[in-house]
């Protein structure tokens, strides 16, 4: 079984950030700090290209694989700025229609500038998925 190609890594966050390309680079700045007031974890690079915070780990039945993922996390990609959140464990849609401007698609949220949407909105979504994701272990049994 292959192991995943995306992992926690000592990579340096502020030199990923101060290369990450304008306009990323400045709403980028304002999630990290904003991901870690929400989580209270130190952010750490995922791969090479994904900010994460907190980790758990899991294994799944179905597939025999395992591993360890961030709890969320954001990487500030050229096409949009992506979330990692996992809004399919609840229901999210009344905060997604405050929200503004934004796509959702398998466990991502994705915006194209912070200006487009709601920050308080934002931060309530990223503090649900968060504490969803760290009370259940990403929804895996703890292992």
């Amino acid at each position: 079984m292959s192991e995943l190609k995306t992992q926690v890594n000592d990579a340096s966050v502020t030199d990923f950030m101060n290369a990450a390309p304008e306009p990323r680079r400045e709403d980028g700045l304002v999630l990290l700090e904003l991901f870690k007031k929400i989580t209270g974890e130190k952010p750490k690079m995922w791969g090479t290209s994904i900010v994460g915070f907190g980790q758990y780990h899991y294994k799944s039945e179905r597939s025999r694989q395992e591993g360890d993922w961030m709890l969320t996390g954001f990487s500030p990609r050229k096409a949009a700025l992506t979330l990692y959140l996992m809004l399919g464990h609840g229901d999210y849609d009344e905060l997604l229609g405050k929200l503004g401007k934004h796509k959702k698609g398998g466990g991502c949220l994705y915006i194209n500038k912070l200006a487009d949407v709601d920050m308080g909105v934002l931060e309530e979504l990223i503090g649900q998925s968060y504490k969803h994701m760290k009370d259940t272990n990403g929804g895996f049994e703890n292992s």
